[in-house]
């Protein structure tokens, strides 16, 4: 079975529209605890660092934290 490769720029537009949120990783992971997603703060650093996949409910979750939309997580990508 082959592997998806992470995209290398999600990570780091998930990280941007953290810090545009002006928002901790503890911040963020603490609010997708509330939202009933099982993510701890290593978890949520691989997302950042395109070492690991996000969910689809991780990046809804995401979307409402942040205001943002889903756009704003594939700038770059295309």
């Amino acid at each position: 079975m082959q592997k998806i490769r992470p995209d290398m720029d999600i990570g780091h537009n998930i990280q941007r529209l953290r810090r545009g949120a002006s928002m901790t990783q503890d911040q963020v992971v603490a609010k997708l605890q509330l939202m009933g997603l099982n993510i701890s703060k290593s978890t949520y650093a691989k997302l950042e660092t395109n070492r690991m996949n996000i969910r689809v409910s991780e990046l809804v979750a995401l979307r409402e934290i942040f205001r943002a939309e889903f756009n704003d997580f594939f700038t770059g990508l295309f």
